[in-house]
């Protein structure tokens, strides 16, 4: 008689994703706030950019914007550690979901920018690009996720439990203040990213749709984004103000800071 069901292990290269979101994002005490932002200035801005010969993705303005919010909100890079302490990390570090192939399969990696707030949006641009063009040995953090997944469980295990006591572990396995998980680009239109640190946000396709402005209905270029948030760590009104403040980088896209 034919099994009804077929069981195997899980791939070497979702470990480090499956811990990161059971040992650090289950520890969370999780919420979602959820706005639809107006990016009708970001596609001017962009097309302004690619016909000066510079093609910018969305994500690269999403980085940009959070990160710059997220100087100005140190509660959101504020994480939760045992024995009722925080800890603030000082260095804005963006993470965002990279997909790649081992052996015709694919994973999913963390990758990891540095400040992005100080950089241009042609110099995120070209970091995202790397991502997508370098192979993953000669991208710097992909590589290393590469290598910490194939160590013996009991030693991985190890390390990450000791990053839940001690953020200098913590930074070793994953350094990002914030996440960014999109699946627009499928025409998903809501995306609840998974929490493995303190504010993670989810980025749904960008749509044509009739608002409202000055009274009158107008057609314009939407996009819903989510921010799921340690409610341990940040209250209703904190998030909100944090998320309130990246929409409205997003919606003005001020020349001072992009």
């Amino acid at each position: 008689m034919k099994c009804a069901y077929e069981t195997k292990r899980s791939s070497l290269y979702r470990r480090n994703v499956l811990d990161l979101i059971e040992l650090f994002g289950g520890r969370a005490q999780k919420a979602h706030l959820i706005c639809n932002v107006d990016m009708s200035r970001i596609e001017v801005r962009r097309a302004e950019l690619a016909a000066s010969g510079h093609h910018i993705t969305v994500t690269s303005f999403l980085l940009k914007a959070i990160s710059i919010a997220q100087e100005s909100h140190p509660i959101s890079r504020t994480l939760r550690l045992p024995l009722g302490r925080t800890v603030t990390f000082n260095d804005v570090v963006a993470g965002f979901t990279v997909e790649r192939f081992i052996d015709g399969e694919p994973f999913v990696f963390f990758g990891e920018i540095d400040k992005p707030c100080e950089k241009t949006l042609i110099e995120i641009a070209d970091e995202l690009r790397k991502y997508s063009d370098l192979s993953i040995d000669k991208a710097a953090a992909l590589n290393r996720q590469k290598r910490f997944a194939e160590w013996p469980t009991i030693l991985r295990q190890i390390i990450l439990h000791i990053g839940i006591w001690f953020p200098s572990f913590r930074l070793l396995c994953n350094s990002a203040t914030f996440g960014l998980s999109s699946l627009g680009a499928m025409g998903v239109k809501t995306v609840i990213g998974p929490s493995v640190c303190t504010s993670v946000f989810g980025v749904g396709a960008v749509e044509l749709a009739p608002v409202v402005r000055d009274g009158q209905i107008v057609i314009r270029s939407i996009m819903s984004l989510s921010l799921n948030y340690d409610q341990d760590v940040m209250d209703g009104a904190q998030a909100a103000r944090f998320l309130q403040d990246a929409c409205n980088l997003l919606e003005t896209c001020p020349e001072v800071e992009f």
